[in-house]
């Protein structure tokens, strides 16, 4: 009985082994082709350089009148002594 115990527990470590080392070198072949890739991508961009647009967005304008930016710079003033 212990015997037959034994013998499956050696072999759930031994599958557990195997897919554990499946599972880890797939994550390093990804890890490593992920980083040629980058090193292709950054080679490539110094080859052919893309052309960066600059979009400008409109800036917030307040209808606040000429009397009330008056007021407010004399209450900040005032407030800063």
């Amino acid at each position: 009985m212990t015997g037959q115990f034994i013998q499956l527990l050696e072999q759930g470590f031994a599958l557990m082994g195997i897919g554990m080392g499946f599972v880890f070198s797939f994550l390093v072949i990804l890890v490593v082709s992920m980083l040629g890739m980058s090193k292709t991508v950054q080679a490539l961009n110094k080859i052919f350089p893309e052309e960066v647009k600059v979009v400008e967005k409109p800036g917030k304008r307040s209808n606040v009148s000429e009397d009330e930016a008056i007021a407010v710079a004399i209450a900040v003033a005032k407030a800063q002594g």
